[in-house]
């Protein structure tokens, strides 16, 4: 693995239980490194569960901790109830208090702002979507309308994906509704724009949380029904817009060290199901391997065409 520079950046993408592969990745990076991530990165991104492994990030956790968090609350978090087994007749899957509570025992009560204000500060970059006014909000601590926001509630707004929880406060919901499941493109500004890092000078981790593997097959889609539209054109808006971030970045960061890191997967994980733990945890061991050994995402490997010149 290449050394880190002088600033180091990590985003990690939403999924649901699949934060855990991250997780353990970035236990066998500290492993490495002989050290843990929070005394080098000061900053982090996160959308969904990728918020919930930053704010641990930021607040001092090390990823093995957060590993162990992982695989001992994933049945609470995902807790199946009379609400699982009746939808889609009920509004939501899972109740946010095992979630909330688990945040609040190993991270504390502590506000946005306090991120911002420590020594040595970290920022700390969370997205979510509010509803109505049908725009993502960063969430960062440094902001007026949200420094003072309670770290729980900016991330049960960043993890509430639609159907699985339920909205925060009227109006809050999963920022991956957006365009910002990947969060890759948001810490580059924020490490250059706002942060003021040189390019020179920072590495940009972006993770993601594994790429489920092509579920339409030849000739089927001649056969749809209206409504099987729904999934392949989810999944193809979702795996477009992570792969445009990847784009972003390399077009307009140049002379940054940024390094994509995703596994694909053999088949399908659920982001709620706890009994796939142990497979992702085997993901985690290949994604860990990937970035002890630069071996990049390929979505990051497209560079962007230059025009010639006069044309």
């Amino acid at each position: 693995m290449k050394p880190f520079r002088k600033n180091l950046a990590i985003a990690i993408d939403g999924g649901g239980i699949r934060g855990v592969m991250v997780a353990r990745a970035l236990a066998m990076v500290e492993e490495k490194l002989g050290q843990p991530l929070f005394q080098l990165a000061r900053l982090v991104a996160g959308t969904s569960t990728g918020s919930i492994l930053s704010v641990g990030l930021a607040s001092g956790l090390t990823s093995a901790k957060m590993e162990e968090l992982y695989v001992a609350l994933g049945e609470t978090v995902f807790r199946k109830s009379w609400r699982t087994f009746f939808w889609p007749l009920t509004r939501f899957r899972y109740l946010h208090e095992p979630l909330a509570d688990a945040l609040r025992k190993h991270i504390g009560d502590r506000k946005l702002g306090d991120f911002w204000t420590a020594k040595p500060r970290t920022d700390v970059v969370i997205t979510a979507f509010d509803l109505l006014k049908n725009k993502t909000c960063f969430i960062k601590p440094y902001k007026d309308e949200y420094k003072d926001w309670p770290v729980i509630k900016a991330v049960l707004a960043s993890s509430s994906v639609p159907t699985y929880f339920p909205v925060v406060e009227g109006q809050y919901v999963d920022g991956g509704v957006g365009s910002y499941a990947n969060p890759c493109y948001l810490a580059a500004y924020e490490a250059s724009v706002i942060l003021k890092w040189k390019p020179e000078e920072t590495t940009l981790l972006s993770l993601g949380t594994g790429r489920d593997p092509q579920a339409v097959k030849p000739g089927q889609p001649e056969r749809f029904r209206a409504w099987n539209w729904l999934t392949p054109i989810l999944d193809a808006f979702l795996a477009s817009a992570s792969d445009q971030q990847v784009r972003l970045v390399d077009s307009f960061f140049t002379g940054l060290d940024f390094r994509r890191f995703q596994v694909d997967f053999t088949k399908s994980v659920a982001m709620d199901d706890p009994a796939s733990i142990p497979a992702l945890i085997e993901y985690g061991n290949q994604m860990g391997t990937m970035i002890l050994n630069d071996q990049i995402d390929g979505a990051a490997k497209v560079k962007p065409s230059r025009p010639r010149r006069g044309r």
